[in-house]
C-alpha cells in the first residue's frame, strides 16, 4: 500500500534528519514514497542493487544474511526512525543482506542520489551518518566477543543491544519489543529453547518483565552487571 507523507514531520519522525536545516531535508524528500508492509515481508534481497535509502516510520524489521552452512543469521534489528541500505548507496554496490519486516512496517525511501546530494551539501548529515556506522560496528564487535559467552551473557548482550537501538521510558523501566524467541535466538547465536530459558530465569530474578508486545528492564545497570 502506498501513499505520501508531509515532508515536515520527517523532522521528528527520523533521529538522522534532527538539527539538520530544514530546507536541505526537504530536499532530500522531494522524491520521497512511503508503503505500509504486512508482517514477514522481504523488502530487499542481497544482490539487489542500491537505488534507495530507506526510512523507518513504524514496526521493524531484521537484517538477515545466511552463513556458509545456509543458517539464516540476523544482525540486527532496527525500529521506528532507524535507517537502512545506506551502505549499498555509498559505494555503488549491490545489496549484502536481505532485510524483512517483523511486524506491519511502515517504511520510507528516498532516491539513492537525494541522500548522497544530502551527504555533500550538509556536512552534519555525513557526521551523522558515520558516528551510526561506528555505533553499529561497535554493537557487532561486542556480540562477536560475547559469542563464547555462556549462554546467560549472550542473551543478556542481546537485550541490552535491542535496548540501545529502541528502548523507551516505560511506567515500569525501559521497553524494549518482545520480538519472537527465535529472533533473539538468531542474533545471540544459541537455540530458541535456550533463549526461552534464560528469558525465563531472568524474569524470575526480577531483572525483565515481560507481556505479549515488551520486554520491561526495570534497572538497565543491574542487567549489565550480568556481563561482567
Amino acid at each position: 500500500m502506498e501513499d505520501r507523507y508531509n515532508n515536515n514531520p520527517w523532522m521528528n519522525l527520523i533521529s538522522f534528519f534532527q538539527g539538520l536545516p530544514e530546507n536541505a531535508v526537504k530536499l532530500a524528500l522531494t522524491h520521497l514514497v512511503t508503503r505500509t508492509h504486512p508482517a514477514n515481508q522481504v523488502i530487499l534481497l542481497e544482490n539487489d542493487w542500491g537505488g534507495s535509502v530507506y526510512f523507518i516510520v513504524e514496526g521493524w524489521v531484521k537484517i538477515r544474511t545466511y552463513n556458509l552452512e545456509g543458517k539464516e543469521v540476523t544482525l540486527n534489528i532496527l525500529g521506528k526512525g532507524e535507517l537502512f541500505g545506506e551502505m549499498a548507496a555509498l559505494n555503488e554496490v549491490t545489496r549484502s543482506t536481505d532485510v524483512i519486516t517483523l511486524a506491519t512496517t511502515v517504511i520510507g525511501s528516498i532516491p539513492s542520489q537525494d541522500f548522497l546530494k544530502l551527504l555533500e551539501t550538509e556536512p552534519m548529515a555525513g557526521v551523522r551518518l558515520s558516528k551510526l556506522m561506528a555505533q553499529r560496528l561497535r554493537q557487532v564487535n561486542r556480540r562477536l566477543r560475547l559469542r563464547e559467552s555462556d549462554s546467560q551473557s549472550r542473551v543478556v548482550d542481546t537485550l541490552l543491544f535491542l535496548q540501545e537501538s529502541q528502548g523507551k521510558h516505560g511506567q515500569t523501566g525501559t521497553e524494549i519489543p518482545n520480538l519472537p524467541h527465535r529472533e533473539i535466538s538468531s542474533l545471540s547465536g544459541l537455540a530458541r529453547e535456550t533463549v526461552t530459558r534464560v528469558l525465563t530465569r531472568l524474569e524470575k530474578k526480577g531483572l525483565i518483565k515481560r507481556d505479549q508486545d515488551t520486554i520491561s528492564i526495570p534497572d538497565v545497570l543491574a542487567l549489565e552487571k550480568m556481563l561482567n
